[in-house]
C-alpha cells in the first residue's frame, strides 16, 4: 500500500485558504451592506400602500438574507467571524441610512432605486480586484436587480399619476447622491486602504471610482424620469 503524499496531506489538514486582509474586508463590507438590505427593506414594506407591494418587499427582504448568508459562510470557512470583518464599516453605513431616512413610499423606493445603484456600482469597482472565486460569489450576489427594476416602476408610475412628483424625487435624489458618495470615501478609508487597495489592483483610484458613480447615476436618474 503507497504511502499517503505528504504535501496532498498537508494541505488537507490546512483547510481553505485563508484570504488576503482585504478579501476579508470587502465580505465584511458587503455582508453587513445585505443586512442592513435586510432590516430597511423590512421597514419599506410598511410604507407599502397595498398588500402585494408590501408582499414583494418582503420577499426581496428574505433573498438579502440568504445573500448575507453566503457571504457570512464564505468569511467562517476563512476562519473569519462575521462581526470581527463587518466592524469596520458599521459607522459609515448606519450614518448614510440614519440620515437618509424615506418620509413616505415613494421617497423609500427612490432611495432603493438610487441609492442601491450607487452602492453596488461602487462595490463591483472593488470586486475586481478580487481572484476569481471571491470575485465570482461577490458579483454574483451583487447581480440580483429584482428590487432595482421594481423600485424604477414604481417611480416611473408615481410621476405618472402626478407630475409634480418628478420635482421632489429629484431632489431627494441628489441628496441621496451626495450622501452616498460622502459615506463611499468614508468606506473606502474605514479599513486604511485595504479596499483603496483592491481598486488600485485595477488600475484606477478611489476618485476615479466615485466619478464614474455619478455618471452612472445620470443616466439613471434619466431613465426614470427623474431631473439631475
Amino acid at each position: 500500500m503507497a504511502a499517503p503524499d505528504p504535501a496532498a496531506t498537508g494541505s488537507a489538514a490546512a483547510g481553505p485558504t485563508a484570504p488576503d486582509p482585504a478579501a476579508t474586508g470587502l465580505f465584511g463590507l458587503v455582508a453587513y451592506g445585505e443586512l442592513l438590505a435586510f432590516d430597511r427593506l423590512a421597514a419599506d414594506a410598511r410604507l407599502a400602500p397595498d398588500l402585494g407591494r408590501r408582499a414583494a418587499l418582503s420577499e426581496m427582504a428574505a433573498a438579502e438574507i440568504a445573500h448575507y448568508r453566503r457571504l457570512t459562510d464564505r468569511l467562517a470557512a476563512w476562519g473569519v467571524t462575521p462581526e470581527e470583518a463587518m466592524a469596520p464599516y458599521v459607522e459609515a453605513l448606519r450614518a448614510y441610512h440614519d440620515s437618509t431616512e424615506p418620509r413616505d413610499w415613494a421617497e423609500a423606493v427612490t432611495k432603493a432605486y438610487v441609492g442601491d445603484a450607487i452602492t453596488e456600482d461602487f462595490l463591483r469597482g472593488i470586486a475586481g480586484g478580487l481572484a476569481g472565486p471571491e470575485r465570482a460569489l461577490l458579483l454574483d450576489v451583487l447581480h440580483d436587480s429584482r428590487y432595482a427594476e421594481f423600485a424604477a416602476a414604481e417611480i416611473r408610475a408615481a410621476i405618472e399619476a402626478d407630475p409634480r412628483a418628478a420635482g421632489r424625487l429629484s431632489m431627494w435624489a441628489r441628496r441621496l447622491l451626495g450622501e452616498a458618495l460622502s459615506q463611499a470615501g468614508r468606506v473606502a478609508a474605514a479599513d486604511r486602504g485595504a479596499l483603496g487597495a483592491l481598486i488600485g489592483r485595477t488600475g484606477g483610484d478611489v476618485p476615479g471610482l466615485l466619478r464614474r458613480l455619478t455618471e452612472a447615476h445620470t443616466a439613471r436618474m434619466t431613465a426614470v424620469g427623474l431631473n439631475n
